[in-house]
C-alpha cells in the first residue's frame, strides 16, 4: 500500500461517514488506521473487548469502542516526508469581529478562568481538596473546507514524541490530538504507568529549575497511582523523576512499573486510576465533583483516555545458550496501551474547540495558571 492509497482510504471512510481512528504511537514509525465497516455505535463496559477505546473524562459515561472484529486494520511506515502535505495550510477564519471584540472575548475568558482558579485555591485552603485540575475551552474559527486528515498529518510531523491521532464517529464527533501522557501500558501481566505533572515553557534546555508547586503536583500524582493500585499489583518499581519535552513545553515525568496480581482485571485498574490527579485532582471524587459543579462546560473526551484495548502482541524469547532451541517460539500476550487525551481539539461546525487546563495547588498563582493554559493552547494551535 502506498502513502497515497493509505490516506485515500481514510478520506473515503470519512466522506462515507463511517467510524475510524488513525494514529501513531510515540517515537514510532508506523501509522495505523482502524476502519469500522458500519456506522453502528459500540461501547465497552468491562474492557474485555478487543478494539480501540475512546473514554470520556466522566467515567459514569460510556466508553466508545471501534471493535476489531467489525473493522479493517491498515498501516504504513512513516518513513516519508510529510512536507508535501503542508502546501495547503489550514485556513483559520478571521471572522467579522474587530480586534477590540476579540480582545473583549479573550479578556472575559481570562477573567472567568482566573475566578475559577481562585475558587479552587479557596477550596484547597479550606481543606476540601489537596489539588484540583481546572480547564477551559477555546474556540478557533476554521474555513468550511478544513480537512481533518490534513491537520492529522501536521500533528504527525510536529509532535513525533506524542501519541498523535484523528478519531471520528458520525454519532459522536471528530477529535484530534497529540498527547504526551500515557495512562497505562499492559503487556501480559507487566504494567507500566506514567505520572506526568508540572508545566513550564521550553527555552532550549531540559536543565531547568522546578518550583515547589510543580514538585508537589508530581508527588501527588505518583502517590495516588502507587497507593490506588496496591491491592492489584506487586513488585512495584518507581523510577527517578525526570524533565521531558512535549512540543514547546516541559513536564516532570515519573515512570512506575509493576506486575499485575492474578486476580487483577483491567476494568478494576482503569476504575481506580481514571481520572488521575494529573487531570482531575486529589482526593479524586471530591476534585471531580468540584470540576463538574464549577467548570460550567462539558469536557466530553478531553482528559479521558484512548488507545488499543486487548490487542494481540507477539514477542520473541530472549536469546541465550539455554534457550537456543526455543528461539523459534514466540510468546503471545494481550497488549493494552492507553493514553490520556490531552493537547486535543474537537472539530465541530467549522470550528476547532481546543481544551486546556492546569493543576491547582495551595501555592498556585492565578495569573501564572492562566499563562500556562495559554502556552498549552498555543502548542496545539500550531497545527492550525
Amino acid at each position: 500500500m502506498t502513502l497515497e492509497d493509505f490516506f485515500n482510504r481514510i478520506e473515503t471512510q470519512y466522506s462515507n461517514q463511517l467510524p475510524f481512528v488513525v494514529y501513531r504511537k510515540p517515537n514510532e514509525d508506523t501509522v495505523k488506521a482502524i476502519l469500522q465497516q458500519t456506522s453502528n455505535l459500540f461501547f465497552t463496559q468491562d474492557f474485555t473487548d478487543k478494539g480501540f477505546v475512546f473514554s470520556p473524562f466522566n467515567a459514569a459515561e460510556d466508553s466508545v469502542l471501534i471493535p476489531i472484529e467489525n473493522s479493517e486494520v491498515i498501516s504504513i511506515s512513516q518513513q516519508f516526508v510529510i512536507s508535501e502535505f503542508m502546501q495547503s495550510a489550514v485556513e483559520v477564519k478571521a471572522g467579522n469581529h474587530s480586534d477590540s471584540s476579540f480582545a473583549q472575548i479573550e479578556n472575559e475568558s481570562k477573567n472567568h478562568h482566573i475566578n475559577l482558579i481562585k475558587k479552587g485555591i479557596k477550596a484547597i485552603a479550606e481543606n476540601a481538596l489537596e489539588k484540583v485540575v481546572l480547564s477551559r475551552q477555546e474556540t478557533v474559527g476554521l474555513s468550511a473546507e478544513t480537512n481533518p486528515i490534513s491537520i492529522f498529518k501536521k500533528l504527525l510531523n510536529t509532535y513525533k514524541s506524542a501519541f498523535a491521532y484523528c478519531w471520528y464517529h458520525p454519532k459522536v464527533g471528530l477529535w484530534l490530538g497529540a498527547t504526551p501522557e500515557t495512562l497505562i501500558k499492559i503487556e501480559g501481566k507487566q504494567l507500566s504507568i506514567m505520572a506526568l505533572a508540572g508545566t513550564q515553557d521550553y527555552k532550549g534546555t531540559l536543565d531547568v529549575v522546578w518550583k515547589a508547586k510543580e514538585k508537589d503536583e508530581q508527588q501527588i500524582v505518583t502517590y495516588f497511582i502507587t497507593e490506588s493500585l496496591k491491592p492489584l499489583i506487586e513488585h512495584i518499581k518507581i523510577a527517578e523523576t525526570e524533565t521531558v519535552k512535549a512540543g514547546n513545553l516541559l513536564h516532570l515525568k515519573t515512570m512506575i512499573s509493576a506486575r499485575l496480581q492474578a486476580h487483577a482485571k483491567l476494568k478494576d485498574i482503569v476504575s481506580v486510576l481514571h481520572p488521575t490527579p494529573a487531570v482531575c485532582g486529589f482526593p479524586k471524587l471530591d476534585a471531580k465533583q468540584f470540576i463538574l459543579k464549577n467548570e460550567n462546560y462539558n469536557r466530553e473526551f478531553y482528559t479521558g483516555f484512548l488507545g488499543e484495548l486487548n490487542f494481540d502482541s507477539t514477542k520473541a524469547p530472549r536469546s541465550g545458550k539455554r534457550n537456543i532451541e526455543n528461539r523459534a517460539y514466540a510468546i503471545n500476550k494481550k497488549s493494552t496501551q492507553l493514553y490520556v487525551n490531552l493537547r486535543c481539539m474537537q472539530l465541530k461546525d467549522s470550528k476547532a474547540l481546543i481544551y486546556v487546563g492546569g493543576g491547582i495547588t495551595e501555592s498556585s498563582i492565578p495569573e501564572s495558571e492562566w499563562d500556562e493554559t495559554v502556552s498549552k493552547s498555543q502548542t496545539i494551535k500550531r497545527v492550525l
